[in-house]
């Protein structure tokens, strides 16, 4: 049993003119529908992953005015939302 291959059935909403390219591609490429929609997701999960591992820093520019009020801590979220039940 710990070899066992486990599968859950599913139902996919998607567009008629992509379920169509799909099945497409897959009797293009000799494959089943499935086996080509479990590839893409398995690439798209991948993709993702990798790109989570370097994801670019988040700086926020305040614009307009004069930039932040004093006393304004950005990394302090609960400081902030004092000043901001304040206002």
């Amino acid at each position: 049993m710990a070899n066992m291959l486990m599968c859950v059935r599913t139902t996919l909403i998607i567009p008629d003119t992509l379920y169509s390219d799909v099945k497409l591609a897959a009797a293009r490429q000799k494959r089943t529908v499935t086996a080509l929609v479990e590839e893409a997701l398995r690439d798209l999960l991948r993709h993702h992953s990798e790109a989570d591992q370097d994801p670019e820093p988040f700086r926020l520019e305040p614009f307009g005015g004069h930039g932040l009020r004093p006393g304004v801590d950005l990394t302090d979220s609960s400081a902030l939302a004092d000043l901001m039940d304040q206002l």
